[in-house]
This record gives structure tokens, sequence and C-alpha cells, in this order.
């Protein structure tokens, strides 16, 4: 999947390689030049952090890459910098879109995808207007190549209020189904709501509620979800309710067993 081209031409020579004083000090691997960097940055040494991971970086380090982009977007020890971060991630997309999905270098990659579709969901100032459907172009690839959660409900939430393409409560519901069973509590949140009122769905209570009440425990004072669970809980027959806390309880020891 590579990079719209005027978006290449727009953002080119925004962000210059780093990295020279770093390899004439020693020849190191990327793996050893990565190293360094996050240990710099856990002491604080900014400068030394960004020459280390740079020089991993432009050498093809995906991890170093990613941690590049993630502090220029969230202002990190650097000036925050979106622009900057968003050409990082698009590096990121264009160079490792086609790797081992199950690679170490994957959740990397899908996270680049997942803050590039925030990006162009929901624009940046100065620098990018929003386009809802290539936002949806990300989300959908990183939900279906990486299987990554996070995208996968945020391609269930586009899909649920017609962004960026057609309206479909049906895969919404599809999606946020594989991102709840793998542990994303909005996810078990709104699967729950469709299944509750039967949106998309075939309506059932009990497993809406099961879902909702596994959220709400996991949610740790979420005031939405508490709320979401609340109303459904308190409108439930009380045969439904003793029958979703008993799916739910089974359903958070079998996944705290199995991690």
């Amino acid at each position: 999947m590579r990079i719209n081209s005027v978006l290449a031409l727009v953002l080119a020579g925004e962000f210059v390689w780093a990295g020279a004083a770093f390899a004439a000090e020693a020849e190191r691997t990327p793996s050893e030049a990565f190293r360094t960097g996050y240990a710099a940055y856990k002491k604080g040494d900014t400068a030394e952090a960004i020459e280390a991971l740079n020089y991993a970086a432009s050498k093809g380090h995906a991890a170093s890459l990613w941690k590049l982009g993630r502090m220029y977007a969230t202002g990190d020890g650097v000036t925050e910098d979106d622009r900057k971060a968003l050409e990082i991630f698009s590096r990121i997309a264009n160079d490792y879109a086609d790797g081992n999905p199950h690679g170490s270098d994957a959740p990397y990659v899908a996270d680049a995808f997942v803050t590039l579709g925030r990006y162009f969901r929901a624009g940046i100032p100065g620098g990018i207007v929003a386009d809802l459907a290539r936002a949806r172009r990300y989300y959908a690839y990183a939900a279906s190549y990486f299987g990554d959660s996070e995208a996968q409900y945020q391609l269930a939430t586009m899909y649920l209020a017609g962004e960026g393409g057609e309206k479909s409560e049906r895969q919404a519901a599809r999606w946020f189904k594989l991102a709840a069973r793998k542990g994303h509590v909005g996810a078990q949140a709104e699967l729950g709501r469709l299944l509750y009122d039967g949106v998309g769905v075939e309506r059932n209570p009990v497993r809406g509620l099961m879902w909702l009440s596994i959220a709400q425990i996991s949610s740790k004072g979420d005031a939405t979800i508490q709320a979401w669970h609340e109303a459904a809980f308190s409108a439930a027959a009380e045969g439904d309710r003793r029958a979703a806390l008993a799916l739910a309880e089974d359903w958070l020891k079998r996944r705290t067993a199995s991690n």
C-alpha cells in the first residue's frame, strides 16, 4: 500500500535524517542503535535519543522510526509537530505495509496506519484537510491485514456513522466483535449496545449485557460505558442479568488464564 505521491511531494524535505555523528562514533547495528536511543530517551537525554533513533531508522529499523513518530506526535521530549509525525508514519506505511503481519515490526506498522487514519479523519490545521475516505482505507488496512484491534474499532465507528463511505450497521457489528474478542473495551461496549438493541444484528439481550458487563468491569470508571451498562442492566429482566453476569465472569476468567 503506497502513500499518495502528492503527500510525499508536500512533505519532501521536511524531515532530514540525522545520525551522522552517531554513525561516525561507532558502526552499530540498527538494533544496537535503537537500544542506545531508547536508553537515552528513558534517561531524558532527548538529543542523544533522537540521534541514535534516527541512525537506526535510516538503516530500516521500523521500531526506531515509529518511536520518533510517537515523540513528534505527542511532543514527548521534542516540540510537538504533527506534520513531521505524519511524514514519519507515512514512511512506515509506505515501506513496511507488506511485511509479516505477525512479525516483530507488525505492531509498529499497524499503529502507524491507525495514526494516519486519525490524522486524515480529523485533519491537521495548516497541514492537511480531513479526508474521511482515506482515513477509512488506513483503518481498513490495519484492521484486516494486521488484525489490529484499535483499527477494527475505529473502522466500526466509521461504518456505524457512515463516515468515509457506506453506512453499515452489520459491518460495524462485525468489526466491533473482532475487536471486542481481543479485549478492546470500547468495542466491547459498542457491541453490547448493538446486541442489546438489535442494531445490525439479531437482538440478543443476554449477549448484549454480557459484553456491556465485561466493558463495565474493564473500563475502570469510564463514565459513558458505566452509563450504557446501567441503562441496559436496569431495564433487563432478572434472568437475563444473571445469565449475562455468569457469561461475563466466565469470559474474563478464561481471558485472564490465557494471558
